[in-house]
C-alpha cells in the first residue's frame, strides 16, 4: 500500500517534468511571447500590447513584405528586442517619397498606416537604397514615433528572433496580425 502513494507521487514529478521540458523547448525553438514597449507600431500594436513570435520561419524561409519581426537592432545604442515591418529584404531597393514606400521603383500598399481613419504616416523622403544581402530594412507603423532602419540602418537576418503572428492580449485585440 505504501507503494502506489510514492508511484503516484513520482508519476506526478515525472508529468510536471515533461510538462516543463516540451514548455521550455517550444518557447525556445518555435514560439514565444513578447511584449510591445512603445508607440512605433500603433496603430496595428499598441504599447504593452501582448503577441506570440513565431522562431521557425526566419531560420527557414524568406522575410516578405509587410511581416511583422522581433530582432536586436543593428547598433548598441538600441538595446532590447524591437518589433518593426519588413519593407524591403536582401537585394531590394528601397525608396521613399513624401511618406511613400517605394520598392524596386514599385509604390507599395500601406493600409496597415491608417486605423479608423487615422494616419500614422510622416512625410519623410529617402533616396534609393539597396538593402544588403542577408539583411533587411524595417520601418514602425507610427513613422513619426519610430527608431527603425532610417535611423539605425539594415538588420541582419541573424538577429530576428521570430515573426509576430498573433495578439493575444489584451483580449478585445485578440487574434491574428
Amino acid at each position: 500500500m505504501v507503494q502506489r502513494p510514492r508511484r503516484a507521487l513520482r508519476d506526478g514529478i515525472e508529468v510536471i517534468v515533461v510538462a516543463l521540458v516540451l514548455a521550455f523547448l517550444l518557447r525556445s525553438f518555435l514560439v514565444q511571447p513578447f511584449v510591445v514597449d512603445g508607440f512605433s507600431m500603433q496603430n496595428t500594436l499598441q504599447n504593452q500590447e501582448r503577441v506570440l513570435v513565431e522562431k521557425l520561419s526566419p531560420r527557414f524561409m524568406s522575410l516578405h513584405y509587410g511581416e511583422i519581426v522581433v530582432f536586436r537592432p543593428p547598433i548598441a545604442h538600441y538595446q532590447g528586442d524591437y518589433i518593426k515591418r519588413v519593407i524591403a529584404t536582401g537585394g531590394q531597393t528601397v525608396s521613399m517619397v513624401a511618406g511613400q514606400v517605394y520598392v524596386n521603383g514599385r509604390k507599395m500598399p500601406q493600409p496597415f498606416l491608417v486605423h479608423r481613419g487615422v494616419s500614422t504616416m510622416d512625410s519623410y523622403s529617402m533616396r534609393p537604397y539597396k538593402v544588403p544581402a542577408g539583411d533587411i530594412f524595417v520601418l514602425g507603423d507610427h513613422r513619426d514615433d519610430s527608431d527603425d532602419s532610417r535611423v539605425f540602418g539594415p538588420v541582419k537576418l541573424s538577429a530576428v528572433a521570430g515573426v509576430a503572428f498573433w495578439a493575444i492580449w489584451p483580449l478585445s485585440d485578440f487574434g491574428a496580425l
